[in-house]
């Protein structure tokens, strides 16, 4: 598919994996809304690119179909990509045998409404949206791609509630493509290892600690890098035959409880 001229939305593009995608996108010609909460970060970026920044909190309706809208403003809008999400540790329960030292159950309802909740709200209003156009010469009218995770399947200690949101998003990956194939919209989910973001910190203590997580990828042994997950997501928007997939990058890796 030429996304070439057509715009596309990125939720949590601002930084990390989604500003890597959206770079990879702008490449491809389309005009990117950098959807995000990082209003500096994200309009830096959507300047830099050519395109916009609209601040998204993914559980508020109201603003993703903001950005959708503005999206349709700068060209048909043809591509989401959905990166927005959060992280937790917390186990299931304590070990005091108290009711109150059990998870807290506000974490999991507020990972589950950010991970899992705002993808699908993301998906369905992207897709009215992306319904309307009329089809690309491969007879396609857009693509979406979602961040689940390798927590989705092999969730350590302490994931209950990102295991849940991102297995969660594995699992609506099929039945929402197979909503979306009488419009003619494709949607695929890339599943990321251990990449090498931000949230790791910076220095020579960050830089020793990422090294010893690499030791646990079966090959490369290292970290993923933005730019080797943006490429899968560029071609799961650009392959016109991928669809109702999940894609494992992770360099192989098999998580172990911890």
């Amino acid at each position: 598919m030429d996304i070439n001229g057509a715009s596309a939305v990125v939720t949590g593009g601002a930084s990390g994996i989604g500003a890597a995608a959206a770079r990879q996108l702008a490449a491809k010609g389309a005009k990117v809304v950098i959807a995000d909460l990082q209003e500096d970060k994200g309009t830096e970026l959507a300047n830099e690119l050519g395109g916009a920044f609209v601040k998204v909190d993914v559980t508020d309706t109201a603003q993703i179909q903001a950005a959708v809208d503005k999206a349709g403003e700068l060209g048909p809008l043809r591509v989401l990509v959905n990166s927005a999400g959060i992280g937790s540790a917390q186990r299931t329960i304590g070990r005091d045998g108290e009711f109150a030292s059990a998870h807290d159950l506000d974490v999991y309802k507020k990972v589950i409404a950010i991970n899992l909740i705002g993808t699908f709200d993301a998906i369905r209003l992207a897709a009215t949206a992306i319904s309307r156009n009329e089809p690309t010469d491969t007879g396609e009218k857009g693509a979406i791609v979602s961040m689940a995770s390798v927590a989705a399947f092999d969730g350590q200690i302490g994931q209950a509630a990102y295991s849940s949101s991102k297995g969660g998003v594995v699992g609506m990956t099929l039945p929402v493509a197979r909503d979306l194939a009488a419009a003619g919209i494709r949607v695929n989910t890339v599943a990321p290892g251990l990449i090498d973001t931000p949230i790791y910190g910076e220095g020579e203590a960050s830089e020793a600690f990422k090294a010893k997580l690499g030791e646990s990828v079966l090959f490369p042994h290292r970290l993923g890098s933005p730019d080797e997950l943006a490429s899968m997501v560029v071609e799961l928007v650009t392959n016109s035959y991928m669809n109702a997939e999940v894609v494992r990058v992770d360099g192989g890796i098999r998580m172990p409880p911890k």
